[in-house]
């Protein structure tokens, strides 16, 4: 490690020293608890028993669970080993799940229980992978972290580690029908943290309510965030509106991060009960108006906008909403952001043009592709595939996508049109599909398939949607299918997607 480096382990012993005894890591499942300190020792004690099985730096850490405390202990213990997370979503189907591994050949897997037979499955396409471990019991072939937490290694010493050494690798939607795993470094999520403090103002008195997926930049990034400020991280396994509210009433809870309809249904459960959540004093993420509205009516709290990608650490733009409803705030504290043309050419106030990025929230790039790091890298930016525009006043306003990177974001998932529309063009009865992103009330944007079938061939739109659903995963299938006679076509016989969509959409 070098003088000037700064790293998540460094991190780790500057809070085991400054908040020793502070409450760092609650369950909300059995109310266990763990202090800063402590967690540094279970890391670290974890640490030893990864290295002495064979773990080295930069070797990959595949993790697939529901939030625990074991999920974030091996994140403070692949950062005192120099190792890299792979977070898997659990949402993913059998075959994206073995691909991503597959993509990074992790060393070592850590599972819950119930995807122990999930990775049974697919163990013979897995043989770079030397010790499989559960994150909670024991089971045959599994041994748990607490056994390794039982052994106690005092002549452990961490590896000299970087901050711009890997850290993590989260697979973002399949862009060209395959994911890419963007590699984040120790820096980029420090970097990520104090942009969340500054606009924030997180300090040690704060309680996070952590209902986010460990395996999701936004989850992770506010349990870091809360982590790096001293606050203390409730831990959901999973989301539940009654047991959220809950616990917001019972621990103060002060901040969240969220992605509709988290909030509404926190909202609708806390008038339902009566329950009081005035202390929930600012809410991060995307959402409707009128939730947004109703949250800061009620609560007398502030909803902050952003725009970012696991990219850019989550954050490239932030700000209250109130101050300029509609945008996505301004510029973090670390990043600069541009507006630009094709040619790279920076733009001026209120011209759109593709959104990029650079300063230390950049990734390190997409694992193992060079071809596409290059690209997205170009004139020393990193080039979202986002088109937004700056006002005079420098709030940030989305528009759209570039035609390349045509996204949908049901409920804050990634969804890719072309993986989608790879899986429909397998059903032998469909000819030709354009799959898009429609207005949705419940997940704010829908995934919607428009369809053309071979001649002389009927299909239900039920049996297309759970043909899609088993064989990616689930929140990826179409929510609307609609069957024509004619596909408006390009000159060289391609569906003419913008047609589809302003005829269909």
């Amino acid at each position: 490690m070098k003088i000037y480096d700064f790293t998540i382990y460094n991190l780790m012993e500057r809070n085991a020293s400054i908040y020793a005894d502070k409450t760092a890591w609650i369950e909300s499942e059995t109310d266990k608890k763990i202090t800063f300190a402590e967690y540094k020792q279970k890391s670290t004690i974890l640490a030893a028993e990864l290295k002495k099985a064979g773990l080295k730096k930069g070797d990959r850490i595949g993790i697939i669970g529901k939030n625990s405390l074991e999920f974030f202990l091996l994140y403070g213990a692949a950062a005192a080993l120099g190792a890299i997370i792979l977070p898997i979503n659990w949402r993913l189907s059998a075959d994206e799940i073995c691909f991503n591994f597959t993509d990074c050949e992790p060393k070592f897997i850590f599972a819950d229980n119930e995807y122990h037979g999930l990775i049974d499955s697919i163990k013979d396409k897995l043989g770079f992978v030397k010790e499989y471990f559960s994150l909670n019991e024991a089971s045959v072939g599994y041994p748990s972290i607490e056994e390794l937490l039982k052994n106690i290694n005092p002549d452990f010493i961490p590896e000299q580690v970087a901050g711009e050494d890997g850290f993590l690798i989260i697979h973002t939607a399949a862009v060209h029908g395959r994911p890419r795993g963007a590699l984040l470094s120790h820096g980029n999520i420090l970097a990520g943290n104090i942009n969340y403090a500054s606009v924030l103002h997180l300090t040690s008195a704060d309680v996070h309510l952590n209902f986010l997926p460990l395996f999701h930049i936004g989850g992770l990034s506010m349990a870091y965030a809360g982590f790096h400020a001293g606050a203390t991280n409730i831990n959901m396994a999973k989301f539940e509106a009654e047991k959220a509210v809950d616990i917001i009433q019972k621990n103060k809870v002060s901040f969240a991060f969220d992605f509709s309809p988290i909030l509404s249904s926190i909202i609708e459960t806390a008038e339902k009960s009566n329950k009081d959540i005035t202390c929930l004093k600012a809410v991060a993420g995307l959402d409707t108006p009128e939730t947004i509205e109703k949250y800061q009516k009620l609560t007398g709290g502030s909803f902050y906008s952003l725009y970012g990608q696991t990219e850019t650490s989550c954050l490239a733009t932030f700000g209250k909403y109130n101050e300029k409803p509609g945008s996505a705030g301004k510029t973090v504290p670390l990043a600069e952001v541009k507006i630009v043309d094709d040619q790279d050419n920076a733009l001026g106030i209120n011209q759109v043009g593709e959104i990029a990025v650079k300063g230390p929230v950049v990734f390190k790039g997409y694992w193992n592709l060079p071809e596409d790091n290059e690209f997205t890298f170009r004139a020393g930016m990193h080039h979202t595939g986002d088109k937004g525009r700056f006002d005079e006043e420098g709030f940030l306003w989305y528009a759209g996508r570039k035609a390349e990177k045509e996204l949908i974001k049901p409920g804050g998932e990634n969804v890719y049109p072309a993986e989608v529309e790879k899986v429909i063009l397998q059903h032998p009865n469909v000819e030709k599909t354009v799959v898009f992103g429609v207005p949705d009330p419940k997940w704010k944007e829908g995934v919607k398939a428009v369809c053309k079938l071979k001649e002389g061939r009927s299909l239900d739109k039920n049996q297309l949607i759970k043909f899609v659903g088993e064989r990616i995963a689930s929140y990826k299938k179409p929510q609307y299918v609609e069957f024509i006679n004619d596909m408006p076509l390009n000159k060289d016989g391609s569906p003419d997607r913008e047609k589809v969509k302003k005829i269909y959409g």
